[in-house]
């Protein structure tokens, strides 16, 4: 049994991780803001959760060092904590930029940090990133989004190379088009329905298709500084 921690788990791909793992595993998801959503997810799957604001490193740590307490190690960890920006390049103001890049890289990079000390005193784990399609391709009007996402993937492929030598994985998952609350609150039905079009499988992806994605590269010890694309095609 491993002990997997999830940021973000009370979104939808996060809450789809989750239950994927708490399956088998003890599963152990943060959040932010959606403390009641986050209680509710706790009680159907029986798993953990924490409150953690991936853009500051104090509650970071202090999130870490709690778990690490509880559990001894932590064997997993999915960064899937963010948001998204659908905003013209020239609308995109300053604060939302940085804000952007604190969440959706910098959190990748504050959470990652404070985790991966224990795994490399264990030579063992693996550290799995959401990314996005729009990381891959970019995105008109996604700017801001699209260069956070980006920037994971380098992080990923980077940090893979730097930890193989500790018997950790790092690799990450591309979402496309997801049925998400996320996508439903930037995104008309009639936007939504658009992008299943242009996607070769036609429909959108569902979190719990990312889901098992992740944890297929979570378990396999010989796949790293990979990106896996999780979009019908799209990318």
């Amino acid at each position: 049994m491993s002990v997997v921690l999830i940021t973000g788990g009370s979104g939808a791909i996060g809450a789809a991780v989750a239950e994927e793992f708490a399956k088998t595993d003890d599963v152990i998801f943060t959040y932010n803001t959606q403390k009641e959503q986050a209680r509710l997810l706790m009680g159907r799957l029986n798993c953990f959760c924490t409150p953690m604001d991936i853009t500051d490193v104090n509650s970071v740590n202090e999130a870490v060092q709690n778990v690490l307490r509880e559990f001894g190690h932590i064997d997993i960890l999915v960064n899937n904590a963010g948001i998204s920006l659908i905003k013209p390049f020239l609308n995109t103001s300053y604060e939302e930029w940085r804000r952007m890049i604190d969440v959706d890289l910098t959190g990748v990079f504050n959470v990652t940090r404070a985790v991966v000390p224990s795994m490399v005193n264990r030579k063992s784990g693996a550290v799995v990133n959401v990314s996005s399609v729009w990381g891959v391709c970019g995105a008109s009007c996604e700017v801001a989004y699209s260069a956070a996402k980006a920037g994971v993937i380098g992080f990923t492929k980077s940090l893979a190379k730097e930890l193989g030598l500790s018997g950790i994985t790092v690799n990450a998952v591309a979402p496309g088009v997801i049925d998400s609350q996320m996508n439903s609150a930037h995104l008309s039905a009639a936007e939504l329905s658009e992008l299943a079009e242009e996607t070769p499988l036609c429909r959108l992806g569902q979190p719990s298709e990312v889901a098992k994605a992740v944890r297929a590269l979570a378990e396999n010890r010989f796949i790293t500084g990979q990106v896996l694309g999780v979009d019908g095609g799209f990318g």
